[in-house]
């Protein structure tokens, strides 16, 4: 639980960061993916907030090896309370009223889901078979990107309204997703006797290998991302499809079996409706920026 909640801190505080040292930089691309790595490594502040992303990878490590995948996943989206929090802060950033109302949902959702867990009949899966975890996560990665394709040549159309970043969300969470399980298959192969053996199962896995394309990829792909939109909208979106496919195909894909309990499956079923049905209802373009005063209503209200 220490860890999950410590987890939470370091991916909601990286984002922020990052987020802020995009918003210095000149407009980058997925196009050019050199020049947006040599931007973002030549910034001080991303570089941090890139740290603080990689120390919460090591606390959820942490996680995966004690708590059950839907468990752990339930915990980790309760951080954006505070990701909303320090981007009002920080960023300067304002959600409109439908949009609170959306994470407020995704939240009791989330809350629906850890409530059906029960530590005496949950059990944390140590292994998956290999082919089930590629049928599970190379359709899931290639979705991601034609999702994320679509979003940028839609964006190119000049009249269209900005999109508020629920695509780009939805594409970078698909491949949060599946790096999400490649943790989880990580972590079961880690252990203090046999570390060369160990080593050797691991390279021999898928798990390394997905780690490195959803690195790479999900790298460019959100960083170009986060810098057009709100981190307030795309990183719940994002944070609600990671939570949701990992909990419910990672817990199919290794095998941590359903509650047998009539209510407590109920909640599971009902959370996971839930959030799928908030996301899919969430605006999909910001709305127009206020106009400001005329000088005329100025001096009439004067």
């Amino acid at each position: 639980m220490a860890a999950a909640l410590l987890a939470n801190v370091l991916y909601s505080t990286g984002f922020v960061l990052e987020k802020r040292a995009l918003s210095a930089m000149p407009s980058v691309s997925v196009r050019n993916p050199a020049r947006l790595l040599r931007l973002v490594l030549g910034s001080p502040l991303w570089i941090g907030g890139s740290l603080a992303l990689a120390a919460g990878f090591g606390a959820q490590l942490a996680v995966y090896r004690t708590l059950p995948i839907a468990a752990a996943q339930g915990i980790f989206v309760s951080g954006l309370v505070l990701l909303l929090l320090l981007s009002s802060v920080l960023l300067g950033e304002r959600t409109s009223g439908r949009e609170r109302y959306a994470v407020a949902a995704i939240l009791l959702a989330l809350l629906m889901v850890v409530l059906s867990l029960s530590e005496h009949s949950d059990t944390v899966s140590r292994g998956a078979p290999v082919p089930l975890v590629l049928a599970v996560c190379l359709p899931s990665l290639a979705a991601g990107v034609w999702l994320y394709s679509a979003a940028e040549r839609r964006a190119k159309h000049r009249h269209r309204m900005p999109s508020a970043g629920v695509e780009y969300g939805v594409a970078v969470g698909l491949l949060y997703g599946v790096s999400s399980l490649a943790i989880k298959g990580v972590s079961s192969h880690l252990t203090t006797q046999g570390i060369g053996g160990a080593l050797v199962d691991l390279l021999r896995s898928p798990y390394p290998y997905l780690l490195l394309f959803t690195g790479a990829f999900g790298l460019v792909m959100s960083q170009a991302a986060l810098q057009r939109c709100r981190a307030s909208l795309i990183v719940p979106v994002c944070t609600t499809v990671t939570a949701l496919f990992t909990a419910v195909l990672g817990t199919l894909a290794f095998g941590e079996a359903l509650p047998d309990d009539p209510v407590r499956l109920a909640l599971r079923i009902a959370g996971t409706v839930l959030a799928v049905s908030v996301l899919l209802a969430m605006p999909k373009h910001d709305g127009p920026p206020p106009h400001p005063p005329s000088p005329t209503k100025e001096l009439t209200s004067g």
